[in-house]
């Protein structure tokens, strides 16, 4: 692809800016770990809603999407709305105890709720969680850009997008990171927003204008949002997604560590929700321009559905305003991976190094913090290298999530809404499922040159979740009602005595209360799904 000079300009000049920016934001930060870690405690929930969906949506989506809604169809949009209801927990559920607990990171809330040992295995599996799957996807998918755009060696693009991402998250901290997400969630947004028209009106060149006309040139079932049968089949959405959903939103340091910033309860539970109604969009402006590349552009993206973005941006877009789209794809890989460098950096500090050895000092943890941020950056970009071994990248990064968060899901949810689960069987179901997640991976790998679970046995990965899951949840079980049950003191504040506790805390008094805007997003969410379907 040839790139034009102005274009090239814009992207160095936003990429440079985005780098100032972040530096800039985090001027007056103290070196503690409360500003370095948690922005001080000082978010507000557009804030929080913002950098939620800007972490979500990186490059990996706006590429990972479009590959798949080529590739599969508008079935993937199910990850994006089904996303909504995990949102909603996030906000009702889980957001009042992080609040209320004034916890730095997750694994202190479950040494709180079970144990030290329970802390110890979650820090190390968000670690493994940030590096693998944050970061290294994250990675790949910014070099298949940059390759597209530039014709440089993937990994001279991974190491270029990590230095400039490192600079700044390693400096400033989440201050650093939450502006410019914010930021880039409004551009994103527009760039998704400018591919899709421009992909319309090529479709009004070819004589497509109608809805019944695009059914008619697309694959059958490319349109729908239902699947009865498939790796992506209705049932295997609605069992498997919790598992992956839980804990991406839920339970997942990278993604909740805005939520714990939070300057007040209701910007805790606010934010979640903001992000949730935002999450409607990218199935009409991520997964659909997919969906529109597949009639426009087969002959061009053929077998590599990873490069149906980047033709798309080429073939549809002006010059200027291509400049400006891959600088936001880059700058939103930048987004991406500096909160998942933060979120490492406060596990290791925080959680590994603080809890080991607790009278280090606030200005030594974060100085720990920033070491941890280079280390965990240079073994992203060697794990990067492989994300061409999966079918697509989205698909990979799920297939990944798939093996990684049944355990956390399984301790969390029961955790926070079963007072009878004790510290032992925490530990152990989080250990034992650890291990058992990474021998389904490795046993499913494709580098491997084979995929002994999803073709030998016929459980696509949505399934391998959901099964994983239910065994985790009955060893959990079994070993809770072996073991002494905890005291009410230990749950006290930490634990909802009923599933519909968290709806009855006090009486509803606008319509602005949490509750009421999750019945409005249910209902909307319910409402596009009956049109859609």
């Amino acid at each position: 692809m040839r790139i034009e000079t102005v274009d090239l300009v814009i992207i160095v000049a936003y990429l440079i800016g985005i780098v100032v920016l972040g530096l800039y934001a985090s001027r007056k930060e103290k070196n503690t770990t409360s500003d370095y870690f948690l922005a001080g405690r000082s978010l507000r929930w557009p804030m929080i809603g913002l950098s939620l969906f800007a972490t979500n949506i990186s490059t990996v989506h706006l590429v990972g999407l479009a590959s798949s809604g080529y590739k599969d169809g508008l079935v993937f949009g199910n990850f994006e709305w089904l996303a909504a209801f995990c949102l909603i927990l996030l906000g009702i559920v889980f957001a009042p105890f992080y609040f209320h607990s004034r916890v730095t990171t997750l694994p202190e809330y479950l040494e709180r709720r079970y144990s030290p040992a329970s802390r110890m295995v979650v820090a190390v599996m968000g670690v493994f969680g940030a590096l693998f799957i944050h970061i290294g996807v994250s990675l790949y998918a910014g070099a298949t850009i940059i390759e597209r755009f530039f014709d440089l060696d993937p990994m001279l693009s991974i190491i270029v997008i990590s230095i400039a991402t490192a600079v700044y998250t390693v400096v400033g901290g989440l201050m650093a990171v939450v502006v410019t997400e914010a930021i880039q969630t409004v551009l994103l947004l527009a760039g998704a927003v400018i591919i899709t028209i421009f992909g319309m009106m090529a479709l009004g060149e070819q004589g497509i204008t109608t809805y019944a006309d695009l059914k008619e040139a697309v694959a059958p079932q490319h349109l729908s949002m239902i699947h009865t049968e498939g790796g992506y089949a209705w049932y295997a959405m609605l069992l498997g997604y919790p598992v992956l959903g839980i804990w991406y939103w839920c339970a997942d340091q990278t993604i909740v560590q805005r939520v714990l910033g939070a300057r007040t309860q209701r910007d805790a539970q606010l934010g979640p929700l903001f992000a949730g109604f935002i999450k409607i969009l990218p199935v009409f402006l991520m997964v659909f321009p997919g969906v529109m590349a597949s009639v426009l552009f087969s002959d061009l993206i053929g077998d590599k559905p990873d490069q149906t973005l980047p033709v798309m941006i080429e073939q549809l877009v002006p010059t200027g305003l291509k400049g400006l789209l891959a600088a936001g794809l880059l700058a939103a890989l930048m987004s991406t991976v500096a909160g998942a460098l933060n979120s490492a950096s406060t596990l290791v500090s925080i959680d590994l190094v603080g809890r080991i050895w607790p009278k280090t000092s606030e200005e030594q943890l974060v100085k720990i913090g920033r070491i941890t941020a280079v280390v965990v950056m240079i073994a992203a970009m060697v794990w990067s290298t492989q994300g061409k071994h999966f079918g697509g990248i989205f698909a990979g990064l799920n297939q990944m999530i798939a093996c990684l968060a049944p355990p956390i899901t399984a301790v969390f949810l029961l955790g926070v809404f079963w007072p009878r689960g004790t510290s032992q069987a925490a530990f152990y179901t989080l250990l034992g499922g650890f291990i058992l997640g990474i021998i389904v991976f490795i046993a499913d790998f494709p580098a491997f040159g084979y995929e002994y679970v999803s073709k030998q046995l016929g459980i696509p990965f949505m399934l391998q979740a959901w099964w994983l899951f239910v065994i985790c949840c009955l060893f959990f079980a079994m070993v809770s009602l072996m073991t002494v049950p905890p005291k009410p003191e230990q749950v006290d504040n930490l634990c909802w005595s009923n599933p519909l506790a968290a709806l009855k805390t006090e009486s509803i008094r606008s319509i602005q209360d949490p509750r009421i805007l999750s019945l409005l997003l249910m209902a909307l969410m319910f409402t596009l799904y009956w049109i859609f379907a």
